[in-house]
């Protein structure tokens, strides 16, 4: 395989679905981005792309779906991704294919693919708080059943302090009027723009770095800002960086992004 046909496959379409997936001593939780949490069944739409953002709030975990001959690395601190689509309905057997202690042979979830109408039904049914036999448990650090992810991620940026440093504001800037500084770049747009840092490096803030900059944040610093964050790592669990990293997704001003005009150019009139 060529590096092109490796970008292609790694790539995944862009109007995929975002579903966070955690792995625990020995156990698999699903969290939707638009509310409902899950433990031990995936559910998906079939003909619809997914994106899975995977980690793990313990060991190394290793997510794989043989129907589907799929499988990816669940780390600590860190989000991995892989994506699919399910051509057919059914349920799919998930395994851990990375040992990670006692029970890891028993470490099993289910893929349950179902029709669009069906999986809409059942996230509006999710959203109602008709989930409680598939909740999270309610153990510390981990988003309530029915929370919209974003909203939680509010909640728990303002719990961890990150809102003393980071501006939320979304009002667009007068022109000319002075910026107010903050110790951290701002989070309204941030997500998914090209970003410079001290090294002269420029990154794009998706996913995965925005994890890393709470885990490490010394290691990769936006130009113009100090390496003065702590790290989260172990402050912060697996759902509530994932949580953070929705609303950080929701961050996005009115402001339109314009370019000028190009007009005609004209030749200057000279005397002959």
């Amino acid at each position: 395989m060529g590096y092109r046909d490796y970008v292609t496959i790694e790539t995944p379409p862009a109007d995929s679905m975002d579903i966070y997936v955690m792995g625990k001593q020995w156990m698999w939780k699903f969290a939707y981005p638009q509310g409902p949490n899950s433990v031990g069944v995936l559910h998906v739409p079939v003909n619809r792309p997914v994106r899975l953002l995977i980690t793990s709030r313990d060991v190394i975990h290793s997510f794989y779906v043989p129907a589907f001959r799929m499988k990816q690395d669940a780390v600590p601190n860190r989000y991995t991704q892989i994506s699919f689509t399910a051509t057919e309905t059914g349920r799919f057997q998930v395994l851990c294919a990375e040992y990670c202690g006692t029970n890891h042979s028993k470490m099993w979830a289910e893929v349950d693919v179902m029709t669009e109408d069906a999986f809409d039904t059942w996230i509006k049914d999710q959203q109602r708080g008709l989930a409680h036999r598939q909740d999270m448990g309610g153990a510390p650090g981990e988003v309530a059943p029915v929370a919209d992810m974003a909203t939680e991620g509010q909640k728990v940026a303002a719990e961890k302090g990150c809102l003393r440093c980071h501006t939320v504001d979304k009002a667009p800037m007068l022109a000319g009027a002075p910026s107010e500084q903050h110790i951290g770049p701002t989070w309204v747009d941030l997500y998914q723009r090209k970003t410079k840092l001290s090294s002269g490096e420029t990154i794009l803030a998706d996913e995965a770095y925005l994890t890393e900059s709470m885990m490490d944040p010394t290691v990769k610093v936006v130009q113009g800002y100090q390496p003065v964050m702590p790290s989260y790592q172990g402050n912060l669990t697996g759902p509530e960086a994932a949580a953070i990293v929705e609303y950080i997704k929701s961050l996005r001003s009115d402001r339109v992004q314009t370019t000028p005009l190009q007009g005609p150019t004209y030749e200057p009139i000279t005397n002959r």
